[in-house]
This record gives C-alpha cells, structure tokens and sequence, in this order.
C-alpha cells in the first residue's frame, strides 16, 4: 500500500508540474491559448524547436513535448487531437526518475495510482491518460 500511496504522491506531482508548466508557458509567449500549441509554433518555426523560457527548457517532439526544470524535472508529454495533454506510465516514471529524490515505481503501482485518481484523470486510450477538465 505505501508503494502505490509513493506512485500516487508521483502521479499528483505530475498534474502538478504540468500545470506550472502551461502557467509559465503562457506567461512567456503571450499568444499561447493552450500549451498543445506550442507544437505548432515550433512547426511554423515562430518559436524554436527547443529553448529556453523562464525556469524551463523545453524540446518540441513528434505529437508532444518534453520539458525540464532548471532544477532537472522532466515532463514529457503528447498531445492528443483536442490539444490536451496525454501521457502514459513510461513519462510518469521518468518524471519519478528525474525528480530531486528520484522516485522508482513500478508500471504497477502507478496504473493502481492512477484507477485511485479518476475521474481526476481519463484514461484515454489504453494506458495513456490526460487529466480531466
């Protein structure tokens, strides 16, 4: 149990960060009305593919985007079609990895969190989730 209450602090944290993240995101690029859109100002190349912005670096991939906090927080996230922001227990354990006491839980033990959450968060396709608005 005290495993999947450590996946289920994770799991909080990640909805966390990515929260601060779209805060200061939008922040930084003032024309930003949802952070999916980031993907597409990379594409159109009003932004760059990668940089710098606040506390955060940011690298534009494939669907998503991963970002890192100065102090080595990563985030990594799609996008779905609608914009919003999936994920799936690979990129919940490297945010557990990458956390300043770095947090190692099992596939496990994170898909228990995440069952405990709904309908905090949707399971949107099989194993990939995106936090219910």
């Amino acid at each position: 149990m005290e495993r999947v209450e450590a996946a289920r602090d994770l799991v909080l944290g990640y909805v966390r960060a990515l929260n601060a993240i779209d805060e200061a995101m939008r922040a930084a690029i003032p024309s930003l009305e949802r952070l999916a859109d980031v993907v597409g100002l990379a594409r159109s190349c009003r932004i760059s593919r990668g940089d710098h912005i606040g506390t955060y670096s940011y690298k534009v991939h494939g669907a998503g985007c991963r970002f890192v906090s100065d102090e080595g927080t990563e985030v990594d996230m799609d996008f779905a079609a609608d914009g919003s922001e999936v994920f799936d227990l690979w990129r919940l354990r490297r945010y557990g990895l990458s956390l300043p006491e770095p947090l190692d839980v099992t596939d496990q033990d994170i898909r228990s969190a995440v069952r405990s959450l709904q309908p905090l968060l949707n399971e949107v396709r099989p194993g990939w989730f995106s936090v219910a608005n």
